[in-house]
């Protein structure tokens, strides 16, 4: 253990040595009184975390994840730096408690930081200082941990850990369940304006750019369910990417199976008839033109620039047709 910890405390010296700031620009961070969750999906080894608060942008400052790696939400009186540096550690092989507990001996205000770090092994801390305003406190779990400050009462982050612990589906579906038992149980004593989340992979050979999502709600009067619209939006278009890569290996069958199933998720008006149309290009282009058409007539009732952009399509080695059988097309989508 004393091996592990200095180890930590010498990473964490190299990384931050070019970044320090002194401890009263730490004090005076910004206030991202909030309540959050961190997660690891055993089954899929997705790595998640979510966040809501009465501030703006509270993504842009609160949630950090990496690819095979972990996951970090800092915020209370915010140090973003925690998001980096503890990522950084991680990486380097150093697990979730180990650095957590070197970025709070490295920080002559922690008292007034909320912080929670989990790595790609499930291994998971948090802290809550006591310069926090109440109610404020974590829970931490198997594979999760939530936490809030400056909530309307001290049953939020219990109702966070047991929505989580008790809801079904898949990694984004549970920690959305969170946020909404925060809310459901008093939230924020200051209310509500921006929410985010981040699901990164678990495989450690994903490039750091690659996420599952990668959602902010900036400002808005019900930040949580514009956030749970934008996951649905989301996967309609994983599923539309899934079809495409599909395509590319050849896999005609499986690639039109995730283009319908991404227009299901979605009705044509969400996405102005994009989803359908892409379906109905790549069926015409297999010469299934009968079978395209009635796609075509519900994305062309969306918006007509797609019959403009149809026309361009063979030009582009989009589409394999002439140009009178896309104009006999369009007649008929019309």
């Amino acid at each position: 253990m004393r091996a592990t910890v200095v180890t930590a405390c010498a990473v964490l010296s190299a990384a931050t040595a070019a970044t320090a700031v002194s401890a009263q620009e730490r004090a005076s961070g910004r206030p991202v009184h909030t309540y959050s969750i961190v997660a690891v999906d055993s089954g899929t080894g997705q790595i998640g975390v979510a966040v809501q608060s009465h501030w703006f942008s509270v993504g842009s400052v609160v949630t950090w994840a990496e690819p095979g790696v972990g996951a970090v939400a800092t915020q209370s009186f915010v140090d973003p730096s925690y998001g980096p540096r503890g990522l950084f550690l991680m990486r380097t092989g150093v697990p979730a408690p180990a650095a957590l507990a070197a970025l709070l001996r490295a920080d002559p205000d922690s008292q007034v930081r909320q912080v929670a770090l989990i790595d790609v092994r499930g291994r998971v801390a948090a802290h809550t200082g006591s310069g926090n305003i109440p109610a404020a406190g974590h829970h931490v779990g198997r594979w999760y941990s939530v936490q809030a400050n400056l909530m309307r009462n001290d049953r939020v982050w219990p109702a966070m850990a047991s929505a989580f612990e008790t809801t079904r589906g898949d990694l984004a579906g549970r920690m959305l369940a969170a946020l909404d038992a925060a809310e459901a149980a008093g939230g924020d004593i200051r209310g509500r304006q921006s929410a985010a989340l981040v699901i990164v992979s678990g495989d450690r050979d994903t490039p750091v750019w690659e996420r599952i999502f990668d959602l902010r709600v900036e400002d808005h009067p019900d930040p949580l369910g514009e956030l749970r619209r934008l996951v649905t939006v989301a996967r309609a278009y994983r599923a539309a990417t899934d079809g495409d890569n599909f395509l590319t290996a050849g896999m005609v069958d499986s690639a039109l199976a995730s283009y319908r199933r991404a227009s299901a998720i979605l009705p044509d008006e969400a996405t102005n008839g994009e989803l359908i149309y892409w379906v109905a290009v790549t069926l015409a282009d297999l010469g299934r033109v009968e079978d395209a058409i009635p796609l075509f007539r519900r994305s062309f009732a969306q918006d007509r620039s797609w019959i403009e952009l149809l026309r361009r399509l063979p030009g582009a080695g989009l589409l394999r047709a002439d140009e009178a059988t896309v104009e006999r097309i369009i007649r008929a989508a019309r």
